[in-house]
């Protein structure tokens, strides 16, 4: 009898463990191929080869990239070199990156491994610029003031909280205050992957400001990207393994009620969106399980979407780029720029074409 309780275990632990091995193949699109989009003119941006995993531009065409994201379970080209924020002047007919140069007598160079960021301009157009952090895979959040001229970063403030165990990326809503996703609930690494593995939902997005800190939604499947309506009525939020683009209203407290949901059929990870227009441009992984368990042979791809008219009820989807991973592995964000898209990865290059 004992025995045959044994056995009995060990196949509903198998069978448990297909179920879930066929769920988190059917999450991460493991089996799904890139039908290749181009467009007209595409180059590699000069001066990156270790990621610019976010990115953010300015109004006067000024790009801001995160370089350099240590994260486990995804590969890293330089896993002994401390992460950068650079610079790109996208008003220039070949631009370039510079790395900035950071200030500030508290702040820990050594262990700077940038994830998420967006910026924040106030009345007097003073830029800040807050991003994720995760030194010795913590995570804090660096609140930096932006100076053109000197093409540096002020350090301003650290900020963590129980509540920001593992951000992910963070929209900016005043100089010290941000929505952020959390796209693990566990801190510890084997913990997470198990979290991950099995699809328990448990991430969540916080509302954050020195005077309160809140979780506004929950029960995600994997949160990443956010951002925000340029009229600062809706944050948008995709949920990685779902592969959803969630749309929330935001209310005067600071509190947000799920709208809509619109699903995709690709991993969907940083959204830009167009001051002008209000388009959401998506950085997605059309194959999640390349992503996570890298092999050269056979590398991620990246694809881009452009969402017109979210707030509608019919919305249009278009793939405006998409590719194998022979030029571009692994892509994780994308904004526009008069006529131009700039894409970013999570641990390779970027590329610059026109739309």
């Amino acid at each position: 009898m004992a025995k045959l309780s044994l056995f009995t275990l060990l196949g509903l632990g198998l069978t448990l463990f297909k179920d879930h091995e066929s769920s988190f193949q059917t999450r991460s699109n493991a089996f799904r191929e890139v039908k290749p989009v181009e467009l007209p003119k595409c180059n590699l941006v000069k001066g990156i080869e270790t990621g610019s995993e976010d990115l953010e531009i300015l109004p006067n065409g000024l790009a801001l990239i995160s370089s350099g994201l240590k994260y486990p379970g995804i590969k890293s080209f330089a896993p002994n070199k401390p992460g950068k924020i650079l610079l790109m002047d996208l008003n220039e007919a070949d631009p370039a990156v510079v790395e900035l140069n950071i200030t500030g007598s508290a702040f820990d160079l050594s262990s700077f491994n940038p994830h998420g960021i967006s910026t924040f301009t106030d009345e007097d157009n003073t830029v800040y610029l807050l991003v994720v952090n995760h030194p010795d895979v913590k995570t804090t959040v660096e609140c930096f003031k932006f100076q053109k001229e000197e093409k540096s970063l002020l350090h301003l403030k650290t900020i963590r909280h129980k509540l920001l165990p593992n951000l992910n990326d963070i929209v900016a809503v005043g100089p010290e205050h941000f929505y952020g996703t959390n796209d693990h609930y566990f801190i510890d690494p084997f913990l997470k992957s198990w979290e991950l593995y099995l699809g328990l939902a448990l991430s969540y997005v916080v509302y954050y400001s020195p005077d309160e800190v809140k979780v506004v939604a929950d029960g995600f499947d994997f949160a990443n990207g956010i951002n925000i309506s340029p009229d600062g009525k809706y944050v948008y939020i995709t949920e990685l393994l779902a592969h959803k683009i969630h749309v929330y209203e935001k209310h005067a407290n600071w509190t947000l009620t799920s709208l809509k949901s619109l699903v995709t059929d690709t991993l969907v990870d940083n959204i830009s969106v167009d001051p002008v227009t209000g388009d959401l441009w998506v950085g997605c992984h059309p194959n999640g399980k390349r992503l996570f368990s890298y092999d050269p042979k056979n590398p991620p791809g990246s694809e881009v979407l452009q969402i017109q008219n979210i707030l509608t009820e019919e919305p249009k989807v278009t793939v405006a780029y998409a590719e194998n991973g022979t030029v571009l592995q692994g892509s994780s964000a994308a904004s526009v720029y008069k006529g131009k898209l700039l894409i970013g990865t999570v641990y390779q290059k970027a590329l610059y074409c026109e739309l």
